[in-house]
């Protein structure tokens, strides 16, 4: 008998040319970025960048603004967000796709376009720049990131759930909050993730649509690497790879989270 020649091609091959991507895109930046972190003005190996980061009163003000930024947003675009994915899940297929479509199609317009068209909006009602117009740009820009993983997740979800709890006794309030809510948690937890990171690097809006008072960390993390400023690519490195710590917690903790919610159906299955 013939032996079977082995395979030379494998379909983990397709693998290579996004691990090449990886590498020189993504991985040998942020190895740049902690060497520079690292490094004082005269090239000498220094922890003054980071002490700079955590003690200079500034960056911390436009920190704690920043976290409180984001976490308004987060929560304005959220009690928004999950009512109008609850009624397009409830929707009938034909009304639903249409209403969903028109949650989708500004995101096929440029996104300078769609800031500039709100600021104008925002003008014409008397609301000037400011923590308030940020918010609402913010939240304007976020909104389809927070709807579809939410709509998702409940368009998906297995409704003898919900017709259990009813045949059980439960009226509809009680029904959404213990089976409906806990059961969309994975949906939340990725929009809220999908929409709270960015935030920190998402400096244009505020930009735009914010004062002089309303900014966020990815603003001065850029003013650190124009070319004028070279002199502090130290301390902006080292205040990139600090947000980078707190984005890494934040998957961390989102992960968790999810995991967690996706057990408790199971075992309440089981029951």
């Amino acid at each position: 008998m013939k032996k079977k020649k082995a395979k030379v091609f494998r379909p983990t091959a397709f693998a290579f040319p996004y691990l090449v991507v990886t590498v020189v895109f993504v991985i040998v930046p942020l190895i740049l970025v902690l060497v520079y972190a690292f490094r004082g003005e005269n090239g000498s190996f220094t922890f003054d960048n980071f002490r700079k980061v955590f003690t200079e009163t500034e960056t911390l003000r436009q920190l704690v603004q920043t976290l409180e930024l984001a976490a308004l947003s987060t929560v304005v675009c959220l009690l928004i967000a999950y009512p109008v994915a609850y009624i397009l899940s409830s929707a009938p297929f034909k009304k639903m796709a249409i209403l969903a479509l028109l949650f989708i199609i500004p995101m096929w317009i440029n996104f300078m376009l769609r800031i500039f068209a709100l600021q104008s909006l925002l003008n014409m009602i008397g609301l000037k720049k400011g923590f308030a117009a940020a918010v609402i740009g913010i939240v304007y820009d976020f909104f389809p990131y927070m709807l579809l993983p939410i709509y998702n997740v409940l368009s998906n979800m297995d409704k003898s759930y919900v017709e259990a709890s009813r045949d059980l006794g439960a009226n509809g309030v009680k029904t959404f909050f213990k089976v409906t809510l806990p059961l969309s948690f994975p949906g939340v937890i990725s929009g809220v993730s999908m929409m709270f990171m960015p935030i920190f690097s998402s400096y244009a809006i505020t930009k735009m649509m914010g004062d002089m008072n309303t900014t966020v960390i990815g603003a001065k993390i850029a003013n650190l690497f124009e070319y004028q400023n070279y002199g502090n690519y130290g301390y902006g490195s080292a205040l990139s790879f600090v947000l980078l710590i707190v984005v890494l917690l934040f998957m961390t903790l989102a992960n968790f989270l999810t995991r967690r919610s996706q057990k408790a159906p199971k075992g309440g299955k089981a029951a």
